[in-house]
């Protein structure tokens, strides 16, 4: 058999172990071409500059025919 514990742990060491395992939201800025909120070191996904220089083609979305 493996070891087991000898007592129970209770729910505030419990909590105290997990304390550090929590999930942070991505900080955002805005960018300085369109103001649109984006993750900092990346290219703007909606204007597609980085830096104040346009790096990316950004193509309009394609509209659905019925």
């Amino acid at each position: 058999m493996g070891a087991l514990p000898k007592r129970k742990v209770t729910k505030a060491r419990r909590g105290q172990r997990r304390s550090h395992n929590k999930l942070t939201p991505p900080s955002l800025i805005n960018c300085p071409q369109c103001n649109n909120p984006k993750l900092s070191h990346i290219v703007c996904p909606v204007c597609g500059t980085y830096s104040g220089r346009d790096v990316v083609e950004i193509k309009s979305p394609k509209k659905k025919t019925e």
